[in-house]
Parts: C-alpha cells; sequence; structure tokens
C-alpha cells in the first residue's frame, strides 16, 4: 500500500493493525489537511492543486488504489522533479502524516537519550530531508544543553561506488553524537 509503481490496496500505514488507512484518511479529509499533509510532511510545491484534484476525484468515486492515486497526483502535478516520479512527494506526505513517522522519531531520540551512558554514541541514518532537520536540531539544541557532543558537523552521505551498488543508499544520512554529561 505505499508504491506508486505497482498497484496495491492503498493503505500506507507500517502497522495495517494500528490506525486509520491512507485510503480512510483521504476519502474523509478535508482538503485543506490533505494539502497540509503534503505540504509540510512531502514539502510538495502544488499540495493545494493536487489536494484538489484528489477531492474532485474522490467525490466521483472512492479511492482505494495507489495507483489511482499515484494518476490522479500525476495529472494534478504541473512539473516535476527530472528523474523522481511525481507523486513521490505527496505519497511520502501521505505516509509520514497516517504513521507520525516525525512524532515517533522525536520519541525515539527521547528514549535513545534516556538510555545513553555517558560517553555512549548515538547514531541516526536519516533518509529524507525533514527526518535529517529533525536529528540535526535535536542534536545541535541537546549540544548547546551540554548533553551532547555532535561527532558529525555535516551527515555522512553514501559514496559513489555505495550507491552504484546500494541504490537507496542515496538518499541516507548518517549523524553521530556521544553523551557528555
Amino acid at each position: 500500500g505505499f508504491s506508486f509503481i505497482n498497484d496495491g490496496p492503498l493503505d500506507m500505514r507500517m502497522n495495517p493493525d494500528v490506525g486509520q488507512s491512507a485510503a480512510d484518511w483521504i476519502n474523509s479529509a478535508k482538503e485543506a489537511d490533505i494539502a497540509r499533509a503534503m505540504k509540510e510532511y512531502g514539502e510538495e510545491r502544488y499540495a493545494r492543486r493536487i489536494a484538489g484534484a484528489i477531492v474532485r476525484e474522490r467525490d466521483i468515486a472512492p479511492i482505494t488504489r495507489t495507483l489511482a492515486l499515484a494518476k490522479i497526483v500525476t495529472e494534478a502535478n504541473p512539473a516535476w522533479e527530472k528523474h523522481k516520479n511525481p507523486a513521490t512527494r505527496a505519497f511520502q506526505g501521505i505516509r509520514i502524516f497516517i504513521n507520525n513517522e516525525l512524532g515517533d522519531l522525536e520519541a525515539v531520540l527521547e528514549q535513545a537519550l534516556e538510555s545513553l551512558a555517558v560517553g555512549g554514541r548515538l547514531v541516526v541514518i536519516s533518509f529524507h530531508s525533514l527526518e535529517d532537520r529533525l536529528v540535526k536540531h535535536s542534536f545541535k539544541d541537546l549540544a548547546k544543553e551540554g548533553v551532547l557532543s555532535i561527532l558529525t558537523k555535516k551527515p555522512l552521505v553514501a559514496t559513489n561506488e555505495e550507491m552504484a551498488e546500494n541504490r537507496r543508499s542515496r538518499s541516507a544520512k548518517l549523524r553521530v553524537a556521544e553523551r557528555i554529561s
């Protein structure tokens, strides 16, 4: 239920037994809420335009399949990045919203810090800019408080060789901090 390349039920939940599916949400949410999720979590430039298209289409028939949503997004998206599917950002925004991924990341960072002994290292790999920004700011705030020492001033990224071997590594950013108090 995550893919915009292969058809499947529009779910997007990490755990299909918990919470509301993407289909249920897409078919009941206000247009403004759909646009906000795509804008805030997917950094989609055309979020309002796409949300309007989704609402118009769901008024005709419920949106229940990934390829149906991808088609709506693609047709409503006037421009997209070369070598990137036009549904990428919209799907990312919806997925992050449905799973509360940023809230969960904040909670995990807090829990990790609580269980980290002085001298222990916290290593985080993020896969998109919102996650990386959250980790970066969390580390910086804790460094200002004298709790952490940041060991990677800039995130470590995959080499060209690693990206050739593992395409998914292209967006990975690794940050490391050490507990100092």
